[in-house]
């Protein structure tokens, strides 16, 4: 019954289980993160911290500028990526 073909298949079986369960146990699963959030109050509001005032129109300066400098980093992308270039490689018509 125990033949060596099917003592061999048997170690490998376990090695495998073995393997999957280490990785299984390894990852981070996503209803973890969510039982975790939820016990630790992530869902509840935050409460704004007490800021200054220069501080808040610092912040509020930081953030224009960081939305201002995405956006030209994305149409800058969008202009090499989908904008039809001439034969020197420049974006436009070159008629300009």
């Amino acid at each position: 019954m125990w033949t060596d073909q099917f003592e061999s298949m048997l170690w490998l079986m376990v090695m495998a289980t073995m393997l999957r369960t280490s990785y299984e146990l390894s990852r981070t699963k996503p209803h973890d993160l969510g039982l975790l959030a939820s016990t630790v109050g992530v869902d509840s509001p935050q409460q704004e911290p007490d800021l200054t005032p220069w501080q808040k129109e610092a912040s509020e300066r930081a953030v224009k500028e960081y939305a201002a400098s995405q956006g030209k980093k994305w149409r800058n992308w969008n202009e090499a990526m989908f904008e039809p270039k001439n034969k020197n490689g420049e974006i436009g018509s070159g008629n300009a």
